[in-house]
């Protein structure tokens, strides 16, 4: 009963926060970070959340990211690849490099500081699109580059961590057949999204595919036909597959989750093949692309994604003593880090990815957040390697805490100006 009484806790936390962001007019991403502290320091929920809710809570990373892919265009999705290279590089090396160095100031390890350095170079990008969705900007141009920049940052993290880890560690040195393995999986990852794409799912099919008897003229639209009313369920087997397919190839299981939603389009919901026999409309239950996505973005954002947040704000647990004599750590890496991140993402948007001012601010801003790969780096060094001091454990995760709540406030203090620049095209 206690995994059932936690997440009924965490569920009141999340209406709570709803509340709280009506009453203030912020995203509610922030209120459950807060909610998720709250709980943890008060003894509400417990310090190590169990595998049910850790389960739960990554179910809920995923659905987030498959519907924030199913509101996005592939083709703007490839046109900002090619936009934000520069962001994702000059938006990860310059905080990398600067947390880096203030590490190997405070604590005069070069092991710690490299893994310091890493875990504040990933974005988490999860956190930003979910605040730019409570903004209603997660379908603009900058929206689009944040994403992208991130998950090109989430690839190059990877291969960090393959090569920084065993270092700090003093493991084995790693060689570059390693890491050309990580970078090789990933390639292999985005040419099968690339092949789903364009060749399996598409109902009338003209790549090479086309001339395979039986299968040149079957796609999604002949799997719809066959499962009219539970084509949900359909959906979310294809997303689960995709993330595991992700997940097993080295990535996080949100960025395959983010992409299985992406090449999913809208047409594929149209009215499927009617010359298959046997196969007739069901009226009763009708399943077409508005219902399904209305009901992906209330699981997705209502009710078992905010539980990801939650559980990530219930990773800052409070020793008063060790965290007052971090305070001076936390507030030059805090700063230092924001401002880098904010300069570097935003000059480079603004001339290597010809974004405008205020879109490029907005990348900046946006790309302040560290979740999902700076936590793992964390549990990696300190939990599981030894890597990390006291003291550097609590200064990343109170800065990560910071910057995560400096994205959705960033974000809502910069809209304003944003959406002006948006009017006056």
């Amino acid at each position: 009963m206690d995994t059932l009484e936690n997440l009924t806790i965490i569920w009141i936390g999340v209406l709570l926060a709803h509340f709280m962001a009506r009453a203030t007019r912020l995203t509610p991403v922030l209120f459950y970070l807060f909610m998720g502290a709250v709980y943890v320091n008060t003894g509400l929920l417990p310090t190590e959340p169990g595998e049910f809710i850790r389960v739960f809570a990554e179910v809920g990373i995923i659905l987030i990211m498959f519907a924030l892919g199913f509101e996005e265009s592939t083709d703007n999705f490839m046109t900002g690849v090619k936009r934000s290279w520069g962001i994702a590089f000059f938006g990860g090396v310059a905080p990398f490099l600067s947390a880096y160095l203030l590490a190997l100031y405070f604590w005069e390890d070069s092991n710690m500081a490299l893994v310091v350095g890493l875990s504040m170079a990933a974005t988490a990008v999860s956190l930003t699109l979910m605040s730019l969705k409570s903004e209603g900007l997660n379908k603009t141009r900058a929206a689009t580059g944040i994403m992208t920049s991130a998950l090109l940052d989430d690839i190059a993290s990877l291969a960090l961590v393959a090569v920084i880890i065993p270092i700090a560690s003093g493991q084995a040195a790693v060689g570059i057949m390693s890491v050309g393995l990580i970078l090789g999986k990933a390639i292999v990852f985005f040419v099968v999204v690339a092949i789903l794409s364009l060749w399996v799912l598409p109902t009338e099919s003209k790549g090479p595919l086309y001339f395979v008897p039986g299968l040149g003229r079957f796609g999604i639209g002949h799997i719809f036909a066959f499962t009219r009313g539970q084509r949900t369920l359909v959906i979310l087997i294809f997303v689960m597959l995709v993330a595991i397919s992700s997940h097993a190839l080295g990535l996080h299981p949100a960025v395959g989750a983010y992409m299985a939603g992406l090449i999913l389009r809208e047409e594929y919901f149209k009215k499927a093949p009617t010359a298959i026999a046997g196969v007739e409309d069901d009226d009763e239950a009708p399943e077409d692309f508005k219902s399904i996505k209305r009901l992906i973005d209330n699981v997705a954002f209502v009710w078992i994604g905010p539980v990801f947040f939650v559980a990530l704000g219930a990773k800052i647990i409070f020793d008063m003593d060790l965290l007052i004599s971090v305070v001076p750590y936390v507030a030059l890496l805090t700063l230092t880090l924001i401002t880098v991140q904010i300069l570097s993402a935003g000059l480079a948007a603004r001339y290597t990815g010809g974004f405008n001012f205020q879109e490029s601010i907005m990348i900046g801003l946006g790309m302040l957040g560290r979740a999902e790969l700076a936590f793992v780096v964390m549990d990696i060094a300190y939990v599981q390697n030894d890597i990390l001091s006291e003291a550097a454990f609590y200064t990343l995760m109170v800065t990560a805490f910071f910057m995560n709540v400096s994205v959705p406030v960033g974000i809502r203090l910069w809209k304003p100006y944003f959406v002006k620049s948006l009017e006056k095209e």
